[in-house]
């Protein structure tokens, strides 16, 4: 039996984005985002409402400031004790998971799609129906438990933050980063380990 677009999507491989189910939860997704923004911190029992919604299930003392903005939503998990600063952005396309007790600075993306490197199988097509539609992948992305990724980090996809890891301002990661290690720059390199 043949995959589904989302189950291809899931699994890493090259997926039709357009496909119904796919809009059907990208479009969810992006209206809970814009009512979760909408709302005032002080209103907390609204907030956790949409954001169950929106992720399925938030595990105690999880704070977004919002705005966010999650493509999908339900393929992002969150651990106990996060704190998510302001502009938050999740391109989920594949899993993304967060452990417990990690910090995230303002304007921080976490970016799994992974678009062809030829431009051939890049450019949009149209699909036979008259849609047009272009082809994707995504890597899931990883942050262990007790991380801080600073202010304008940018997480791409298929990397790993190791336990216990903090990511300098403005770093843009693309590889994995070992635990218990400062890593900064663009790319994002280890800078020093973290004597615990």
């Amino acid at each position: 039996m043949a995959m589904t677009e989302k189950e291809k999507m899931l699994a890493g491989e090259l997926y039709d984005p357009s496909d119904a189910e796919l809009t059907a939860l990208r479009q969810k997704a992006h209206r809970l985002s814009r009512e979760f923004n909408a709302v005032d911190e002080t209103d907390e029992e609204t907030r956790m409402r949409i954001l169950t919604e929106l992720l399925g299930y938030v595990p105690e003392h999880v704070f977004l400031a919002g705005p966010v903005q999650f493509d999908y939503g339900c393929f992002t998990k969150f651990g106990q004790n996060v704190d998510v600063n302001f502009n938050f952005t999740v391109l989920d396309c594949a899993p993304v998971t967060v452990g417990n007790d990690v910090f995230i600075g303002p304007n921080v993306s976490i970016l799994t799609p992974v678009h062809p490197l030829r431009r051939q199988e890049r450019d949009k097509y149209d699909r036979g129906d008259g849609v047009m539609t272009d082809r994707e992948a995504a890597k899931p992305v990883i942050i262990g438990d007790h991380c801080w990724l600073a202010g304008n980090v940018t997480v791409c996809g298929g990397v790993t933050i190791g336990e216990g890891s903090v990511i300098g301002a403005g770093s843009v990661v693309t590889r994995d980063i070992p635990p218990d290690t400062f890593a900064a720059g663009v790319p994002c390199r280890p800078i020093k380990k973290i004597q615990q």
